[in-house]
């Protein structure tokens, strides 16, 4: 990062092409007064954001954005005001903030907008507490979710071209747009909401499968009425590929060079420069270590781009969790899926607490934007309930019979393909395969079990297979055995063309000694809210020493009536998925680097709640609770 800045003001200083930028640079951060460029005190809204010479204006004045991106999807609604009002007063004027389709549309053509997906609420909440808002639609939106934000059940088409003008996908999102953008509309600045921008797709320069993707989103956007400014985002080296004419261009910074200015200012010439995604950190993936960040040189960057008047994203102001299974994974030579904390180094922590971060820089913008630094607000209070030491399980194989029809098929069929949800397919959570063998020997995936498959012989746990073991040794004479493969889906990619092929279970044939298993039969365990809710009877039994996974444990805990936050610790449980009250919370796994799961207290009820756990593995003693979380060191 500081190579970037050395180059970034070498290329400006010395660039003719940018002569003002240049000049202001050798300034000493130069004081901006914005107190008058406020959704509360516009009331007449006339002309919103537009580029003028190097600046952007607002109203005909002057205007730095000073961003932070929050995602409503992953932030309890209950603290949604909370975090904006943090935003705010942390310096910032604007926030930022994605729509993730397959969270919306999760089954095709039953859209969701209530609850913690009403960012419409989110949106008029940003602009009561003084914030401007820049809203990424996507259709794709990246942002380390499953697929990129992208709904699963679109590649039941085995010839889906994600991100292209292909005509299935089109036809996908305009019936989605259709639904979304009339709701984005009425919220834009000169219907005399908070939208001042909106950003087309996401980093498609890094992606681009098809030349006429970006003008097709785009017209899609402005036939549904959108007017306010529209920009393009991507890594410093893809500008070009990714840009549209007549749109401005912002930058994330990733892979800046030499070019990436060049390339700015063939497309724009002295337009002002937006960092669309100044990232803070990074996302962590579990098995490896925690992704850190060096504050001062986070500070030092952020008075480079004062001095040049660059606008700037913070990404993330707050990262909030990765709730359910909607996290993604990277592929870094090998497949790395996301932890359920998306902490990612924000100023603010997962829970929505203060970092020393964050008051360096609020001492920072509130000293160039003239704005007096407000009292803090309090700390959501957390509290350590009680450890939980009684509790009843019930394995996987005993809730089998008691589950819908499994599917039968001569081969195996992947999650996407199932016949379930309405014809839209399982999304994640797991997905049991059964079929008969006669004998032991080598079992061998061939790249077709994603992403970890546990191998059993009856109910005997044989090992793993995934993308690091795709062999096994069945060690079995002569008989007839129930060869079980319960695979979990951990994420799917959320960038990159490897995306259309992101099916998961088994997503082809899988071989014994060479030869092809045949006639399987299949369970969908998705493990959503009426999964729970229909599928664990009242067959629980107190947990003895033998227990083991895959099985379902259970406990209760009693909370007073006001529910606080807390962090649950899981110390000797080796892997799996928790549940609180029907609602997935979200993945724990010893290998780390996260070892506690943020709970908020809006979960909670007075009185009685349930908390189960699905382990795969072994259990441990007690369900503990604790003050501060553990991300890893």
């Amino acid at each position: 990062m500081r190579t970037f800045l050395v180059r970034l003001a070498y290329i400006l200083c010395l660039s003719s092409a940018l002569p003002v930028m240049a000049q202001r640079g050798q300034d000493r951060w130069p004081r901006i007064n914005q107190t008058h460029l406020t959704p509360s005190l516009l009331k007449t809204r006339r002309v919103g954001l537009k580029v003028k010479g190097s600046s952007f204006t607002l109203e005909g004045s002057t205007f730095q954005i000073l961003a932070g991106t929050i995602h409503y999807f992953r932030v309890p609604r209950e603290y949604w005001r909370d975090r904006l009002l943090k935003l705010k007063a942390c310096g910032f004027n604007t926030v930022t903030t994605h729509i993730p389709w397959n969270l919306h549309e999760p089954v095709i053509g039953h859209i969701y907008f209530s609850g913690n997906l009403d960012f419409m609420s989110f949106i008029s909440t940003a602009s009561e507490v003084g914030l401007w808002v820049i809203v990424c639609p996507g259709p794709y939106i990246g942002c380390d979710l499953d697929l990129g934000g992208l709904p699963s059940w679109l590649l039941r088409d085995p010839n889906m071209r994600l991100r292209t003008t292909y005509k299935g996908f089109q036809k996908a999102v305009n019936r989605y747009f259709d639904q979304l953008i009339p709701r984005i509309e009425l919220l834009q600045y000169h219907k005399g909401g908070p939208i001042i921008a909106v950003q087309i797709d996401n980093e498609y320069g890094s992606y681009q499968q098809d030349i006429k993707y970006m003008a097709f989103i785009k017209q899609a956007l402005e036939r549904r009425k959108i007017k306010e400014l529209l920009i393009t985002a991507d890594k410093g080296l893809e500008l070009k590929e990714g840009h549209l004419k007549n749109v401005l261009a912002s930058v994330h910074m990733k892979d800046i060079r030499q070019k990436t200015y060049r390339d700015l200012y063939e497309i724009q010439g002295r337009g002002p420069v937006l960092i669309m995604v100044y990232t803070a950190s990074g996302f962590d993936t579990w098995g490896r270590i925690r992704r850190s960040q060096d504050a001062q040189v986070l500070m030092k960057d952020v008075r480079e781009m004062f001095k040049l008047r660059f606008s700037l994203n913070f990404y993330m102001f707050h990262g909030g969790t990765n709730f359910g299974f909607m996290g993604g994974a990277e592929s870094l030579d090998v497949y790395l899926p996301a932890v359920t904390s998306y902490d990612y180094g924000a100023l603010l922590s997962e829970d929505g607490d203060y970092t020393p971060e964050y008051y360096v820089f609020q001492e920072f913008l509130h000293s160039v934007t003239g704005v007096p630094t407000t009292s803090p607000l309090e700390r959501v209070s957390k509290v350590v309930y009680k450890s939980l030491t009684r509790l009843n399980f019930m394995t996987l194989w005993e809730i089998l019979p008691l589950l819908d029809r499994p599917i039968t098929s001569a081969k195996p069929v992947s999650m996407e393909w199932l016949s379930v949800n309405q014809g839209s397919g399982q999304s994640s959570g797991y997905i049991l395969y059964e079929t008969t063998i006669y004998r032991g020997g080598l079992l061998t995936s061939k790249g077709h079990l994603q992403d970890r498959g546990q191998v059993f012989l009856n109910e005997k746990f044989v090992g793993i297979l995934d993308h690091f073991t795709d062999r096994l040794n069945i060690e079995a004479s002569r008989g007839t055995y129930l060869l079980r493969i319960l695979v979990e889906n951990q994420g799917r990619l959320a960038n990159g063309p490897r995306i259309n092929t992101e099916r998961k279970g088994l997503t082809g044939d899988i071989y014994l000694n060479n030869s092809p298993l045949k006639r399987f039969t299949i369970y969908s365990l998705e493990m959503q809210t009426l999964f729970l809710e229909r599928k664990l009877p009242s067959l629980w039994k107190p947990v003895t020493k033998e227990a083991r996974g895959p099985a379902f444990f259970l406990a209760f805990l009693r909370v007073g009536d006001f529910p606080q936050d807390t962090f649950i610790k899981l110390e000797g449980w080796k892997k799996g998925v928790v549940f609180i009250n029907g609602r997935i919370l979200g993945r724990y796994w010893d290998v780390g680097p996260q070892k506690t799961l943020y709970l908020p207290g809006p979960w909670l009820q007075p009185g009685s709640n349930e908390i189960i756990l699905f382990e795969e593995q072994a259990p441990g003693q007690q369900i503990q609770f604790v003050k501060h979380p553990f991300l890893g060191y």
